[in-house]
């Protein structure tokens, strides 16, 4: 595998604050508490006032982020019928969105087409148009939940973007295999991923023939794609290699092809599943076989459903909830809508605000959906746009889209996030959307239109009114901390003119998006 966009985390929880404005706020985040009380699945660091607003809630997990439109709409709608509505995207009207993504017609393009138009030319054109529009439906799309569900599978059946494997290929297999499946049968998902040249590129699957079978794949698919670790042996892992071969790629063309000359024939046993595998034309038929008893096995259940509820519930996934959704994901024959349903509805789910903390990309997602940004005009020729500059942004969080060059792909807890250099980024990323010199090409309104009017009487007022716009819940000190930053008492009386309304605005909004109250998805 050869990724080129390394993700670096880091251990340990900085401990220092920027200086904003020439004065130093180490104690603002000094009185930003962790929770007072530890429970399970509980991230240590979340801030200790969390909304349990059923709306918001759900919003922040089944989104990149809420904003007060999408609330109020959810509100209006109903928190189910909305899910409902979610879980069967075609039926969300997303016409802004559509138009957008005729911004990049080579994500049309079939292999041979990139191949043929970038030959000796910007191989990697095509994989950053993909990036692109994956962080603009992210932003923009009204089809929230699928975008998070794809951002989930693209984690999970991991092919690393760009990469000089898959140049010509990657944004088919998002589009035939993640896109297309995301909310469909996991059995079709995987048989997708298993016949798709940039899986098997990636995973040396390609290169795997019945006299030099390569286990790469057949180790994964057991290990990180269905059962997991400590539910196979090293013998199944040859076998599941030579399941597998002939499933390959042409050379030519840079397409899929099975070809029988690969094959190993004889028979083929990993856990409970044989065949005897006789004829060599057969062995793409014998492969199906063997992907949807892996993608029906009970320990396949248990495992799609721990990480799913680890990303939209809770780091530390509730056993009751785990086994309730693998139930789930059997009786409907491994479709993923029904397991997302129940999660979404389920009384774990209800009790578990608090309990995620937003990963880098998912903040930088969220920060830019709450100040409201809008997507660019068509760059001019030769121009950087602003979702490439955000590409390049969340890499220097630690998170880049498709950026993670192992097959097991980003974590998906807070421990992983906890890295100072990724958080100091985050900060100024955040000070720079509100004041406005980062991503200027996606407009926004100006800071100041998060200030009501009339103007709030206190400081303690304006806090509160800044942190309710950003859909934030402070605590008392949470709240005096930031009027001392900008040197007042809580009661003392706001004036128009006063710095805290107009140039130390910025550093106060960039701080309430910096709290651990914002992080808390």
């Amino acid at each position: 595998m050869n990724a080129h966009l390394p993700a670096s985390t880091g251990a340990a929880t900085p401990r220092r604050r920027r200086v904003l404005s020439g004065i130093g706020a180490g104690a603002v985040i000094g009185v930003l508490p962790a929770r007072a009380s530890a429970s399970p699945g509980v991230p240590t660091g979340v801030g200790a006032s969390t909304t349990t607003d059923p709306v918001l809630h759900l919003l922040r997990r089944a989104t990149f982020g809420p904003t007060p439109a999408l609330a109020s709409e959810v509100r209006a709608q109903g928190t189910t019928a909305w899910l409902d509505a979610q879980l069967a995207p075609a039926t969300v009207p997303d016409t802004a969105m559509d138009a957008m993504l005729t911004r990049w017609p080579r994500l049309s393009w079939k292999t041979w087409e990139v191949r043929e138009q970038l030959d000796g030319g910007d191989q990697w054109a095509v994989m950053m148009d993909l990036l692109e529009a994956h962080l603009a439906r992210a932003l923009f799309s009204r089809r929230q939940l699928l975008e998070t569900v794809v951002d989930f599978w693209t984690n999970h059946l991991v092919v690393p973007v760009p990469s000089s494997e898959v140049w010509d290929s990657s944004h088919l297999f998002q589009r035939d295999v993640i896109r297309k499946h995301a909310l469909g049968k996991y059995s079709d998902m995987l048989n997708a991923a298993a016949r798709h040249p940039s899986m098997l590129k990636v995973l040396d699957n390609a290169d795997s023939t019945k006299k030099a079978p390569n286990e790469n794949y057949g180790r994964e698919l057991l290990e990180l794609h269905t059962v997991g670790l400590g539910n196979f042996t090293e013998a199944d892992v040859k076998m599941s290699a030579l399941a597998l071969t002939g499933l390959s790629v042409d050379s030519e063309s840079g397409l899929y092809s099975y070809k029988p000359q690969r094959r190993f024939v004889g028979t083929v046993k990993v856990l409970g599943w044989s065949d005897a595998n006789t004829v060599p034309e057969n062995g793409s038929a014998v492969a199906t076989l063997y992907l949807n008893y892996l993608a029906s096995h009970p320990a396949t259940a248990t495992r799609i459903a721990t990480k799913l509820v680890t990303r939209y519930v809770s780091d530390v996934p509730p056993e009751t909830l785990v086994s309730k959704l693998a139930q789930v994901y059997l009786a409907n024959d491994t479709a993923i809508a029904p397991v997302l349903r129940a999660l979404f509805l389920s009384p774990e789910f209800a009790a578990s605000a608090g309990q995620k903390v937003r990963t880098p990309y998912e903040d930088a997602l969220a920060s830019c959906r709450i100040l409201g940004l809008t997507p660019e005009p068509v760059p001019a020729a030769g121009v950087t746009s602003d979702l490439r500059t955000l590409i390049w942004l969340t890499q220097t969080f630690g998170q880049a889209p498709m950026g993670w060059p192992a097959p097991n792909g980003y974590p998906d807890v807070a421990a992983a996030w906890n890295g100072a250099s990724s958080t100091l980024n985050r900060w100024n990323f955040h000070l720079g959307l509100a004041g406005n010199w980062s991503l200027k090409a996606m407009k926004r309104p100006d800071v100041t239109t998060l200030v009501p009017s009339p103007l709030p009487s206190t400081y303690a007022a304006l806090v509160d009114a800044l942190s309710a716009r950003l859909l934030i819940t402070l605590t008392t000190a949470q709240r005096d901390a930031l009027c001392r930053f900008v040197d007042h008492a809580p009661g003392d009386a706001l004036t128009s003119g006063a710095p805290a309304v107009t140039w130390r605005l910025p550093s106060l909004v960039a701080l309430l998006l910096d709290s651990p109250n914002f992080a808390t998805r």
